[in-house]
């Protein structure tokens, strides 16, 4: 260790009585460093940035029980016959094998025509027809939901949101559409709760899914919704369902399909992976021009130190003691032009991103990460070895009778 030590003390004092040298010889360490610190720190940005839109949009607790009522014939997909899809009571029943809490929603939606009772008028909508309970993103306002017990007995109740109240009331307060009685095929429905708009555009209705006849979910099947409470727990969930599909569902392998937005994150970090490795090796052309320099400086170095090399090896140092001097004092120097780069990296994209977002709305921040700093210390350690291997090879190899000659 004090041979280490002292090896790197002489590295230090030899850089500094060739400052200015050292640092014209090791500007493309210093730029390729630093422009691979901002790509680095600038993709990690935009890679949380598309975590959290992906998050904001999709929530990444979801599994989705999707029916698929299609199959691919000689390239060409065309509907099966038969194929299984879910109901209210098998719905049920899966939820009671989960092995883990989680929210559970089943919903089916159709665009569709209602009519008010008493009135030959049509009013388009979005039916939908939904388990218990309502998704959490539904907001209740006026009323209540329809129960349990009104969605086991298939009752003829209904909750519609803000807009379809006011097409049913007109100039009427929005909340004298409970109690309006509607008629949706052959099915005649009370309304008794009313939901807020939030970002809905067009009227919608829910009703109890039960409702619906078998005919009406096999032509367009529900879709199941099962929101875990963590995101660690999507996996065992994910394998709940199928093993209880594959266990009570008789039909073809392929008749449901299990869906999860990781499967969106993954397709997004395996991307910015790609672009990553793209830009890196690109910019690692910089970092090969700054390892040339180091080899340039150290070169220069054993020539203008031979004699001093020669007197070393006769006064008793070794090979391995030459070696090791001019190797410490490569990775020295390396490492003083990554350290360099690191910095001017990082202001640079500190300038960058109020230029960002002075030209785009985007709330976007660079992000620095431990796994950006380690790689910049690994790179350094790297170009010292191996572009301070030859000339550290070419000093040890000196002859000391021909050093010492060379005065």
């Amino acid at each position: 260790m004090k041979k280490i030590l002292v090896s790197f003390a002489h590295a230090l004092q030899n850089i500094r009585t060739r400052f200015f040298h050292t640092v014209l010889s090791i500007l493309g360490i210093v730029i390729g460093v630093a422009a691979l610190v901002a790509i680095l720190s600038l993709i990690d940005g935009m890679e949380q940035y598309a975590r959290e839109q992906i998050t904001r949009t999709t929530s990444l607790k979801a599994v989705l029980v999707q029916s698929n009522p299609y199959k691919v014939v000689n390239e060409v997909q065309v509907r099966k016959s038969e194929y299984d899809y879910l109901d209210a009571k098998r719905w049920g029943a899966m939820r009671s094998s989960l092995s883990k809490p989680a929210g559970t929603y089943l919903y089916w939606q159709q665009n569709s025509e209602i009519s008010v009772v008493s009135d030959t008028g049509k009013i388009g909508t979005i039916v939908t027809g939904t388990s218990l309970p309502l998704h959490p993103n539904l907001t209740l306002v006026h009323g209540r939901v329809f129960t349990e017990p009104e969605l086991q007995r298939a009752r003829g109740v209904a909750v519609v949101n803000q807009i379809l109240a006011r097409q049913l009331v007109g100039k009427q307060p929005e909340k004298s559409a409970l109690g309006r009685q509607l008629r949706y095929g052959g099915t005649t429905l009370t309304v008794i709760g009313i939901l807020a708009d939030k970002d809905a555009k067009a009227g919608q209705l829910l009703m109890p899914i039960t409702l619906l006849p078998d005919s009406a979910l096999r032509a367009s099947p529900p879709m199941g919704v099962i929101e875990a409470n963590t995101v660690e727990d999507v996996p065992a969930l994910k394998t709940d369902v199928d093993t209880w599909l594959k266990a009570n569902m008789k039909g073809q392998p392929d008749d449901f399909v299990l869906i999860t937005n990781e499967q969106r994150v993954s397709q997004a970090t395996q991307g910015f992976l790609l672009f990553r490795l793209i830009m890196g090796l690109i910019v690692g052309i910089s970092v090969l021009v700054g390892g040339i320099g180091v080899m340039n400086v150290l070169l220069i170095s054993v020539t203008e130190r031979t004699v001093e090399i020669g007197v070393r090896k006769a006064l008793g140092a070794k090979r391995r003691d030459i070696m090791w001097q001019f190797l410490s004092e490569s990775i020295t120097i390396s490492t003083f032009g990554s350290l360099l780069g690191l910095g001017l990296g990082l202001l640079s994209t500190l300038a960058f991103i109020p230029i960002v977002k002075a030209l785009t709305d985007v709330s976007f921040q660079v992000a620095y990460t431990w796994n950006t700093f380690i790689l910049i210390m690994v790179i350094a350690m790297l170009i010292g070895v191996i572009f301070g291997t030859y000339p550290a090879l070419r000093a040890a190899r000196l002859d000391p009778v021909e050093a010492i000659r060379r005065e």
